[in-house]
């Protein structure tokens, strides 16, 4: 097969009209020609760090989307899938991989469950991580969020860090905000990468110290312009990334709407797509084509690439994306879940009002850390939710042992009426739920509870729910249908008042407690600075 175009070589740094003749899967050979069609031909491109989990889809069907954005490969963290399920939720994520051309590496979790203060479904420790890491289509250790237990040599963080050494695999970091001597001591431990970076001082500090840093760029959070300068300063130290990315930001665009940007922005377009393919492959040893003869022939089709509009993607010289459909299908979906959660009662989400004043979570629209402040409870027998105030009553029950639930107070979500609830709460991914009266939050968690998994919505209206049977957290539907269901509950929950962009992904991270400042789990209020639970009423 030959296809010829514009070649966009990225180690030579130059663009020239060329064929590409591919046998076999494999380049065999690239010649330059005077003319040819008006299309580019590049590398295919690497999402360096991702929660495929975080789509809401299966990694089959996160395929078949990716592909038609240009995505040959992807490095995968199944952390969330890990807290649910253990080992048992990563091998799931492998096997049906296993199933598509899309060239996925996942790592193996190395902070499941990523702290005490909660209850996960599941324990992931060094014994865990040395089988995992026995398996081909398990490439590198999960990003370190315990940071603390580097710095402090906790036992069994550096068990995991010795069997990552031992495997000869790289470690990847999160590390927000680390720096000095702490910082050094981090990287010294053998971490190589991190996606966490806000700042271009704090980037060009672990770039100094060794490390790569990933350009993030997706759902929730967004630092592309924040750590752009990076492609100029050090172009073979960075990545691209999405970390989370959400069904309905898939459908329309995945590291191809990064790529577009940067070039946009005037950043040099060999620079960029060497961020968003060659260095990720280097760094981690991906099995993909680089656009040379000899490589697999990875590689994409795009007439322009200031718009990365996709024409057509090849893996292992096979057109996978016709510039109009998918050229494969995902596949039989076998489910897993673990959900063990009966019926909340209208007394267990009571507050009794001790007369003191509450701590209050003040949830921020687009970001994952929150404030804290404090309210009166008001006069009445139990703490009641006051909309008028933008005061919210906010429930988290565990899943997976079917205890009591932890109940607090919210504001800045601004539902005048109903409630919403969802089993995708990071990282332990039990049901939490936000709303303005008892009755409806209440019938929002016990649909989720007879779903074993989902998204729900209660209005005056009536009652909706979005169900994620695989592990609670994951749709067995394609990403069009899936992104077009979550946009729908999603208007039904602003609808009800809601201010936030993102509702849902907002919900998620109110009981994500390694993320100050203040959140809620199953076990109660949790301060993330002080890094301890507080009690609701201020003494």
């Amino acid at each position: 097969m030959k296809i010829s175009g514009k070649i966009v070589d990225v180690h030579q740094r130059r663009i020239y009209q060329g064929i590409v003749t591919i046998s076999a899967g494999i380049i065999e050979s690239i010649e330059e020609c005077e003319a040819g069609p008006d299309l580019y031909i590049m590398p295919g491109l690497t999402d360096a760090h991702v929660h495929i989990e975080s789509s809401m889809l299966v990694p089959s069907h996160f395929a078949v989307a990716a592909v038609r954005h240009g995505t040959v490969a992807v490095v995968a963290d199944p952390h969330e899938i890990g807290n649910v399920l253990g080992r048992k939720g990563v091998e799931f994520m492998t096997d049906n991989a296993g199933s598509v051309p899309l060239k996925i590496m996942f790592g193996a979790p190395s902070c499941v469950p990523a702290t005490d203060s909660e209850s996960s479904g599941a324990r992931i420790d060094a014994d865990d991580i040395v089988e995992l890491l026995k398996n081909d289509k398990i490439g590198f250790l999960a990003e370190m969020m315990n940071f603390p237990g580097v710095v402090h040599d906790d036992p069994e963080v550096i068990r995991k860090l010795e069997a990552a050494r031992k495997a000869g695999v790289p470690v990847d970091g999160h590390a927000p905000g680390l720096a000095g001597d702490d910082l050094k001591k981090y990287i010294n431990a053998g971490i190589t990468t991190d996606h966490e970076c806000t700042t271009l001082d704090e980037a060009l500090e672990k770039i100094a110290g060794g490390m790569k840093i990933l350009i993030r760029e997706g759902s929730a959070a967004k630092n592309l312009e924040a750590l752009a300068p990076l492609l100029e300063s050090n172009p073979d130290d960075v990545m691209l990334c999405s970390d989370d990315l959400h069904p309905e930001t898939l459908e329309k665009g995945h590291i191809n709407r990064l790529v577009a940007r940067l070039i946009g922005m005037g950043y040099d377009i060999f620079s960029v797509i060497r961020a968003a393919s060659v260095n990720s492959a280097e760094h981690y040893g991906l099995k993909t084509g680089m656009l040379r003869k000899g490589d697999p022939a990875d590689f994409i089709i795009t007439e322009d690439p200031r718009k990365m509009n996709i024409m057509k993607t090849f893996i292992d010289g096979e057109c996978l994306f016709d510039g109009e459909k998918t050229l494969f299908s995902p596949g039989e979906i076998v489910k897993v879940n673990r959900f063990n959660c009966s019926h909340l009662l209208p007394g267990d989400i009571k507050v009794p009002n001790s007369g003191n004043k509450i701590r209050v979570i003040v949830a921020r629209n687009g970001e994952l850390i929150t404030g804290s402040e404090t309210a009166d409870a008001g006069d009445g027998k139990y703490v009641e939710p006051r909309p008028e105030d933008d005061l919210l009553k906010i429930v988290v029950k565990e899943r997976y042992n079917d205890r009591p639930p932890a109940v607090a107070f919210i504001r800045g979500f601004g539902m005048k009426s109903g409630a919403m609830a969802s089993s995708v709460a990071h990282d332990s991914h039990n049901i939490i739920a936000v709303g303005t009266n008892d009755r409806d939050i209440l019938t929002a968690i016990n649909m989720i509870a007879d779903a074993s998994g989902g998204m729900s919505v209660v209005s005056g209206a009536g009652a909706e729910i979005l169900r994620l049977p695989v592990a609670g957290i994951m749709s067995d539907i394609p990403v069009t249908a899936m992104a077009r269901r979550y946009e729908r509950l999603s208007e039904s929950v602003r609808s009800l008042g809601c201010r936030l962009d993102a509702p849902f992904m907002t919900l998620s991270f109110m009981a994500l407690l390694v993320i100050p400042e203040l959140k809620l789990s199953d076990r109660g209020l949790f301060d993330g600075l002080a890094f301890g639970h507080v009690p609701l009423f201020v003494e």
